[in-house]
């Protein structure tokens, strides 16, 4: 199976794009993207022995040195260890970096369960309530301005991808005026989630979901210009929620 082709269409790709990313079309990345999905997927399953180097080679027709990196990669990411005279191994999940872009997408690429998606929810939870709180007693006028204003182009968005741009824009500020250079950092890791989630589902077509999402973000920017910590924790709190049912209810999801 050659790998040269750039690949379209994959979550991947989605991701970056809503992020404000260019994907990679190298050798390297195709190969990783392949690997790391049928990891992910359980085509190679935890504890297993990945094909041996000449397998992989011929099964990909890269050059030594492209398979090379792409293994070391996933080695970065906690998923693969290599072991002399036994081979190159699968990790068990729990030391996949879960947080890792390339981690995310492949596992929206290969269809997310339930169980996944509750314990992104949860971290995003435990990290956007407290963020939008301290937003309340920490934001500038102008970051007060832009959070309404992000809340308003995500009314007025015409695809799914521009409104998951504004909401992505609107998350960034709240971090951003928490005023917590730890807590804007934290944020990425829920960038990521938030934008993967958004591969999925979307509530740009649904006119009474799209309705709701944009009146809770607006409570929470409401909230954070009036200074109210309390309700921007509940109303965030609230679009977390909204946004896991959402997708619990997308067919492409595994209920079990």
């Amino acid at each position: 199976m050659t790998v040269r082709p750039a690949r379209q269409g994959t979550s991947g790709d989605l991701i970056a794009s809503i992020a404000g990313r260019v994907p990679l079309r190298n050798l390297h990345s195709q190969v990783l993207w392949l690997l790391g999905v049928s990891i992910v997927g359980g085509t190679y399953p935890e504890g297993s022995i990945l094909p041996s180097d000449a397998e992989l080679l011929q099964r990909f027709e890269v050059s030594r040195t492209v398979l090379r990196e792409a293994l070391k990669t996933l080695a970065a990411k906690g998923m693969i260890e290599a072991r002399a005279r036994i081979g190159t191994r699968v990790l068990p999940r729990q030391r996949w970096n879960l947080f890792d872009a390339d981690v995310l997408a492949w596992h929206f690429e290969t269809g997310p369960d339930a169980a996944f998606l509750r314990s992104l929810s949860e971290i995003r939870i435990g990290v956007e309530l407290e963020s939008a709180a301290l937003a309340a007693t920490r934001r500038t006028d102008e970051q007060a301005t832009a959070l309404m204003a992000c809340a308003r182009r995500m009314g007025e968005a015409a695809s799914a991808e521009e409104f998951a741009r504004a909401d992505l824009e609107f998350h960034r500020t709240v971090a951003e005026a928490s005023g917590n250079p730890f807590m804007a950092s934290i944020s990425t890791l829920v960038e990521l989630a938030l934008t993967a989630a958004f591969t999925i589902s979307s509530p740009i077509n649904d006119p009474v979901a799209m309705a709701v999402n944009v009146q809770t973000h607006t409570s929470i920017a409401k909230a954070i210009l009036a200074g109210d910590a309390e309700t921007a924790r509940t109303a965030m709190k609230a679009v977390i929620t909204e946004g896991l049912n959402r997708q619990l209810n997308t067919p492409m999801v595994a209920k079990g």
